[in-house]
């Protein structure tokens, strides 16, 4: 099997609670459309909805909770998606509860009831992104905008996200916020064209643009409209005028390899650059190239997100080269790509560079052991002050645990680690638990799940963490743990049993396919008596 065939299998076997498939979402619609159908005593007292006002509700509600947890999710640098199901099952009750309230629509003046109001201002900020996704058409634009022609309040930040503009709205629009671009530094105009036709989608943009030309902005988002490089050109006179960014955020625009040469040619300085993100476009290795020209003129790149955009090898080593001009990195995401083993020794060249790192996440990059253990030897050198490693799902066994481990036990204040959809089996488990044993009081999450450890690897990490001051979990899920060693562990645990995550995908029959065959009983001895002399060196000076 080779290394992109396992690394879809061990991410097959993981388990993501988000996002939920379409059929639960409109099971969840039908629900709520039948809550609001049936008599209860709330319809007795406020009234019952029609079906098609319920069915009406139902979506918009779902679309709401929906919206609302997926930007969580996406948010959320570590975890399953519970939390966002939550956030997910929590939105739609409560605002079921409020249309069940509120009863059937009641028309004042032509205007239909809202749920809450649409606009937030507050200070200097002018907000109308809501918590509902809608359209928005002239006459709803010219009441939403009217706080703006107020001259008096000094808005310093604009929000559009979340409404979707047509041709007629952004007309509207467009005297308001050419009225105040001089005084504009932070400007929101992520998902604004959702729903729209091409032609109305790029006239809406280049409206916005033409409007904001010529403004000073520290801060720009352009996420969530499936742009391309149409929709790039479109926003050229806005991303031409822009000299003294600080944040730019390009999040699932399509962005592909052209999109990418445009964007770079079209921002004339990024010396002040701190944020950059391109999170889940098209961009390709040839579009990588484009972006890691515009990451060796940032200088003062502080966070960089390149994650899920179909980077090869090729524009791996290009990102991974320019990178190394950013001195005060400190958050790197670039998870979900197809980096391979020599964009990760690549990188490795490049991490030395990096003092100031906190948070660093290549899962999914195909490492390899070859590439882990550079990448591993090399931050063990820099980053002092490390506080998430995140690299599951890159085909990690027990030959490069040695090199992780010694890393990891020189991070005194890392937080969180991920290593999770690896191959490391109980020899890498028992390795990682001795780097994290001593000391690490910072510590709050281990993530091992679907590494093949069995009995011994999954006590030695049970035991490593079980004391550690506000230590929050450990997830050895997904492995091959004897019924044994389940209960040994909840014994180690068994004062904080809460602290221990779920482990109901566990295997205790569950077969490697290592030709050794190991039995976890007969080996349990041999194995950490052959680890016992293995040291783990921790750096005295951080």
């Amino acid at each position: 099997m080779d290394s992109q065939a396992q690394t879809f299998h061990q991410r097959s076997v993981s388990i993501k609670l988000w996002p939920p498939s379409q059929s639960t979402r409109i099971l969840l619609v039908e629900r709520m459309t039948k809550n609001f159908i049936t008599p209860s005593f709330l319809s007795r007292k406020y009234g019952l909805l029609s079906k098609e006002e319920a069915e009406e509700d139902a979506k918009q509600i779902e679309n709401i909770a929906f919206a609302a947890a997926d930007q969580h999710f996406e948010k959320e640098p570590y975890g399953d998606g519970s939390s966002a199901v939550q956030i997910y099952a929590k939105e739609s009750s409560k605002l079921m509860l409020e249309v069940l309230k509120r009863g059937p629509k009641v028309k004042e003046h032509g205007e239909v009831m809202q749920y809450e109001k649409d606009t937030a201002t507050h200070g200097s900020v002018f907000d109308i992104s809501g918590s509902r996704r809608s359209f928005i058409d002239a006459e709803e634009a010219e009441e939403l905008l009217k706080p703006l022609r107020d001259h008096e309040k000094l808005y310093t930040k604009i929000c559009f996200s979340n409404r979707s503009f047509g041709l007629d709205a952004a007309h509207v629009a467009e005297p308001i916020v050419t009225s105040i671009k001089d005084q504009l530094k932070e400007v929101d105009l992520s998902d604004i064209i959702a729903g729209r036709s091409e032609t109305e989608a790029l006239q809406v943009m280049n409206i916005f643009s033409s409007a904001l030309e010529g403004c000073v902005l520290r801060y720009l988002n352009l996420s969530d409209n499936a742009m391309g490089e149409k929709g790039v050109n479109a926003f050229g006179s806005l991303l031409r005028s822009q000299t003294n960014l600080e944040e730019l955020y390009l999040m699932n625009d399509g962005i592909s390899e052209e999109a990418a040469r445009a964007v770079s040619k079209f921002i004339p300085s990024t010396e002040k650059l701190r944020v950059l993100h391109f999170h889940n476009n098209m961009t390709g290795d040839e579009g990588a190239i484009a972006i890691s020209d515009m990451v060796k003129r940032s200088p003062l790149l502080e966070d960089f997100r390149c994650s899920s955009t179909r980077v090869g090898s090729e524009g791996g080593i290009a990102l991974a080269e320019a990178l190394g001009t950013c001195s005060h990195l400190k958050k790197l995401d670039l998870r979900d790509n197809m980096f391979g083993v020599q964009s990760g020794i690549a990188l490795s060249k490049s991490l030395t560079a990096f003092a100031d790192l906190t948070e660093i996440y290549l899962s999914y990059l195909n490492l390899e052991d070859e590439g882990t253990e550079a990448l591993a030897n090399s931050l063990k050198e820099s980053a002092p002050s490390l506080e998430v490693l995140e690299m599951a799902g890159n085909d990690i066994t027990a030959r490069s645990a040695a090199a992780l481990a010694t890393c990891i036990a020189a991070k005194q204040f890392i937080t969180r680690l991920n290593l999770s959809e690896n191959e490391l089996k109980d020899e890498g488990a028992i390795l990682i638990s001795k780097a994290v044993a001593e000391g690490h009081g910072q510590l709050t999450e281990v993530d091992l799940n679907t590494n093949s450890i069995r009995r011994a690897g999954a006590r030695a990490l049970a035991q490593a963490v079980v004391h550690k001051p506000g230590f929050k979990l450990l997830n050895i899920n997904a492995n091959f743990i004897s019924d044994e060693g389940i209960d040994e562990v909840r014994e180690i645990f068994k004062n904080s049993l809460n602290v221990l995550g779920p482990l109901d995908e566990n295997d205790p029959e569950g077969e490697d396919l290592d030709e050794e065959g190991e039995e976890d009983a007969d080996n349990e001895v041999d194995l950490e008596s052959k680890l016992k002399g293995l040291e783990i060196k921790q750096e005295e000076n951080y």
